[in-house]
């Protein structure tokens, strides 16, 4: 669903929840910021699990909280964009969008980028919450934004894949694929990789737009690319779909799109693939979290949690933390998959966790 970034201190991209939980992880001595369908976003304790504090909006929160500077920053189905104080929760301010905020905000330069259901991606001021810009694409903007080299990269469900001037908004390119792209883009040695409802991963000229090359799945590309070490990992599958083809996590050569492994999960893939040393973490709706080799797709492990694990994986200090529809945010070794704790919210989490410190 949402790209992950792996980090460590102050700064992270986190994931969605909703009464399913996806979220920011905190190191030790960090803390776990997640939201969940029970219109909550949370702080735990990295190391315990412990709630240190929640914050109620006024809906579903689905979108993954970032975390920088000591603030949080994070979307709800109430239309707003919040930004609370990574310490108490306390409201530092909110930006009222024209629909639902499913997007997961991304921050650079004291910059908060974040899409909405009202067709905008909106480019508003870290500190006070004041719009800079905004950019009506042709539907709404489920996708989160990535920003490099001065250039924001974000999907709509007008089909189009976008390249926006981080400071005016400007368009820089468009490019078309044949249905809605929920897919976040990921950007990489100047090439932009994302995933499309038409069945494709495209990889973009992240100047230009131009189509380097694409890959057909089995189905719609829910999920978003994660780029390491030249291959491109991705799963497959879709949201809230009857019929779903693909089952499976592939890797793809980053140059040429060429199949490198696929592996069978047994349903659709919507989580988003974290590498870490070697290994792929993803989640499926068969209620596994997996751990396969980056090198051949081989399943080193595997957890089952009791429902569907659309969240993206996030990895910190040897520690996985992801959330599942079965209401609870989950913590576990990395090598070994054994429980560390779980943390219930009362509903769903379809949030992808993110690590981060709260005070900067």
């Amino acid at each position: 669903m949402i790209s992950v970034v792996i980090v460590s201190g102050c700064t992270a991209n986190t994931s969605t929840t909703g009464n399913t939980s996806i979220n920011t992880a905190s190191t030790p001595n960090g803390i776990v910021y997640v939201g969940s369908w029970d219109h909550n976003v949370y702080a735990l304790n990295a190391a315990t699990g412990t709630k240190i504090w929640s914050y109620t909006t006024g809906d579903i929160v689905l979108s993954s909280p970032t975390v920088s500077h000591g603030i949080v920053y994070v979307g709800s189905q109430d239309h707003n964009v919040y930004a609370l104080n990574a310490n108490t929760g306390a409201k530092i301010w909110s930006y009222a969008t024209g629909n639902k905020v499913y997007s997961s905000p991304t921050v650079a330069n004291a910059i908060i980028y974040i899409g909405s259901a009202d067709h905008n991606v909106y480019a508003l001021n870290a500190n006070t919450g004041a719009k800079i810009w905004s950019y009506a694409t042709g539907g709404i903007v489920w996708s989160s934004p990535t920003v490099s080299n001065g250039t924001v990269y974000v999907g709509s469900f007008d089909h189009n894949v976008y390249a926006l001037n981080a400071i005016t908004g400007a368009r820089v390119w468009n490019y078309t694929t044949g249905d809605i792209v929920y897919s976040s883009p990921t950007v990489a040695n100047g090439i932009a990789y994302v995933g499309s409802d038409d069945h494709n991963v495209y990889a973009l000229n992240a100047l230009t737009g131009t189509q380097v090359w694409n890959y057909t799945t089995g189905d719609i590309v829910f999920s978003s690319p994660t780029v390491a070490n030249g291959i491109v990992y991705i799963g497959g599958g879709v949201h809230n779909y009857n019929v779903v083809n693909n089952y499976n996590v592939s890797a793809l050569n980053a140059a040429t799109g060429t199949k490198i492994w696929s592996y069978t999960t047994g349903s659709f893939v919507a989580s988003s693939p974290t590498v870490a040393n070697g290994i792929v973490y993803i989640g499926s709706a068969d209620h596994n979290v997996y751990a396969l080799s980056a090198a051949n797709g081989t399943k080193v492990w595997n957890y089952t949690t009791g429902d569907k694990v659309n969240s993206s994986p996030t990895i910190s200090n040897g520690i996985v933390y992801v959330g599942s529809v079965d209401h609870n945010v989950y913590a576990f070794n990395a090598t070994t998959a054994t429980k560390v704790w779980s943390y219930n919210t009362g509903d769903g989490v379809n949030s992808s966790p993110t690590v981060a410190n709260g005070i900067a």
